[in-house]
């Protein structure tokens, strides 16, 4: 199944230090300007090619953003069909973050 969470509720799970596996699926270019602290890089267009060597449970909470919420929407469709159970996808990506005033890594 694929959920949804709001960049809010996002930065709960990080501030609680919940236990889930983080990944923004946006490419190194996008990741290099900013990212939030604690998400792994998997850039989509690596995805396919690299996604077993950092996700290996495949009951883990996993919690995926992009820039808006597409392509990480598209990361988990493609996880779901790998078996994996508990997904969820930002809802506007890391837009919505810097948009709600939350702190991002620079470079």
């Amino acid at each position: 199944m694929i959920s949804e969470c709001s960049t809010k509720e996002l930065k709960e799970k990080l501030d609680k230090k919940e236990k889930i596996q983080f990944i923004d699926c946006r490419e190194i270019e996008e990741w290099n300007e900013a990212h939030i602290a604690g998400a792994t890089l998997l850039p989509l267009s690596e995805f396919e090619a690299k996604y077993e060597s950092v996700l290996n449970d495949k009951n883990a909470q996993i919690v995926i953003h992009c820039r808006s919420g597409k392509r990480s929407m598209n990361a988990c469709m493609f996880l779901l069909s790998k078996g994996f159970t508990n997904l969820t996808n930002v809802e506007g990506g890391i837009m919505s973050w810097t948009a709600e005033g939350f702190p991002v890594v620079n470079g």
